[in-house]
């Protein structure tokens, strides 16, 4: 299922996996902050250059897509201009992208290197999938039944994420995506996400959370050589990606681990923009 090529150039660099011996593994996030309690180290791998393959990459193949959809948002900071024109937007490219029925919006986040607000995030470092099984069907049933009240259900649904990059190129922290079909089923460990006013401190991370069973969670992973990276160079805010949270459909990629990284070819890179909003798409 993956792309075999001969010759593909990339670049070698750093992606933190979880660490074997990591026990409590949450994402604390505050307004402008974020903090994970868990152990992770880093692996050096290489991240191959999509470019030149770029039109060979499927959903149902490798769980990600990249496409030229340009955006009619001017400023991806105005948040009343985000709120107004990027639902509607991106709905529209989600359902072209996927071939659903319909979708449902869920919400949008910026990252930027100085983040300001809950909406405003830095570049995640670590190599997850933003949703566990549990909570993208639990999330897809809820979603559904509050759209289409007494509807007729679905037979498939994608939880995803339409990424896009509003910064200059050539950006200091890409985006990198695993090949789905390198990611073994049962790999990923359960990180629970915790919103919370201010970052705890010290002994506060780690101790009893009531009810942390119940709260929504990502996976983290641990390392495997298997795993096959790609990244796409130089970004523009007229190209978008959808990655893979989770496929219901799995016998298609259903899953696609990622990550930003430093890229060590590029010292003198702008800093890196970008928007990421939440869907899930439903076949009905």
């Amino acid at each position: 299922m993956t792309i075999e090529e001969p010759a593909v150039d990339g670049v070698r660099a750093e992606l933190n996996y979880l660490a074997r011996g990591s026990r409590i593994n949450r994402r604390y996030v505050a307004p402008g902050a974020e903090i994970n309690t868990g152990q992770y180290e880093p692996h050096r791998v290489l991240i191959r250059n999509g470019r030149p393959l770029q039109e060979t990459f499927t959903l149902d193949r490798h769980g990600f897509v990249i496409a030229r959809r340009p955006t009619q948002i001017a400023d991806f900071t105005d948040k009343a201009e985000v709120d107004a024109r990027c639902p509607g937007e991106v709905v529209g490219i989600v359902q072209q992208l996927t071939g659903a029925t319909r979708v449902a919006p869920l919400g949008w986040v910026l990252r930027r290197p100085a983040p300001t607000s809950t909406d405003v995030q830095p570049p995640a470092a670590d190599v997850h999938v933003d949703m566990t099984h549990e909570r993208a069907h639990r999330l897809a049933q809820r979603l559904y039944a509050e759209a289409v009240p007494g509807g007729p259900g679905f037979k498939r649904f994608i939880a995803s994420s339409l990424w896009r990059c509003f910064s200059e190129p050539p950006q200091d922290w890409p985006l990198t995506v695993c090949d789905a079909a390198s990611v073994d089923p049962g790999e990923g460990v359960p990180n629970t996400l915790v919103r919370v006013p201010v970052l705890p401190e010290g002994a506060a991370l780690t101790e009893e959370l009531p009810g942390e069973e119940g709260l929504p969670a990502a996976y983290v992973f641990h390392f495997s050589p298997r795993h096959r990276w790609w990244y796409f160079p130089d970004m523009t805010r007229d190209e978008v990606m959808l990655i893979k949270f989770h496929d219901s459909d799995h016998s298609r990629a259903w899953r696609v681990p990622h990550s930003a990284f430093r890229d060590p070819t590029r010292p003198a890179a702008r800093a890196r923009e970008s928007i990421e909003f939440r869907t899930v798409a439903y076949f009905e």
